[in-house]
């Protein structure tokens, strides 16, 4: 009896902490961001704050300096669009990409983002099983492209282009040209793909299992 109520009290604390747990990566990621971005723009405008506002706790400062800048990026964004917008970006683009070794580091961060934004996401809109590292060890990859290209010549059998993301951060990973037959193709979306990864398998999409037909033996001489 003792051990069936600690095994009990186990499953409940661990229950628990699955419900808990997204709640506090949630609030941690958002003091994190609100302490990075609110927390370098609140002291260079807090001295010139009134004195009547100035007896607020600098984390409502932290805050709105936080909820500003959001909105002027989301401004500036909506504002690219435009002739004016794209003129002044393109021109701040090469600004930035004239820096030598931040303009290297700011192509890599775009083209990350690029590929993992909405707009090109159909790079990855296959999810497959692929043997990594070794023989019989598979792990989830992502197809970035099925079609032919110089490194295709050197190869007789069809190639895909496969990046393999490492867990829990999926910004790094491998790459490989994976002959076709060694790719298992999955059914769930990238979004579930990169969920399962992100969580090191422990968040698994729901797929709906069906029971393979019953049938009969067959003996021998019936």
């Amino acid at each position: 009896m003792p051990d069936s109520r600690l095994v009990s009290l186990r499953t409940a604390f661990f229950t628990g902490l699955l419900l808990v747990a997204p709640l506090v990566v949630t609030i941690w990621a958002l003091r994190v961001i609100i302490s990075f971005v609110g927390g370098s723009i609140t002291p260079l405008f807090s001295p010139y704050l009134p004195s009547a506002l100035s007896h607020l706790p600098s984390l409502v400062w932290d805050i709105v300096a936080t909820v500003i800048v959001l909105g002027l990026v989301t401004l500036l964004g909506y504002l690219s669009g435009y002739f004016f917008g794209r003129y002044f970006g393109g021109m701040a683009e090469r600004l930035i990409q004239g820096i030598p070794g931040v303009g290297s580091f700011y192509n890599s961060v775009k083209q990350f983002i690029e590929t993992f934004g909405a707009k090109d996401r159909t790079q990855f809109s296959k999810v497959v099983l692929v043997q990594f590292p070794r023989g019989g060890a598979y792990t989830i990859g992502f197809v970035t492209n099925m079609g032919r290209g110089e490194p295709h010549k050197h190869l007789q059998e069809t190639h895909w282009a496969v990046f393999v993301p490492t867990c829990p951060s999926p910004v790094n990973g491998f790459f490989f040209y994976l002959p076709v037959s060694e790719i298992i193709e999955l059914d769930m979306s990238v979004g579930d793909g990169m969920k399962t990864v992100i969580s090191c398998g422990a968040v698994l999409p729901s797929w709906p299992t069906t029971k393979p037909p019953f049938l009969p033996v067959q003996r021998p001489g019936a």
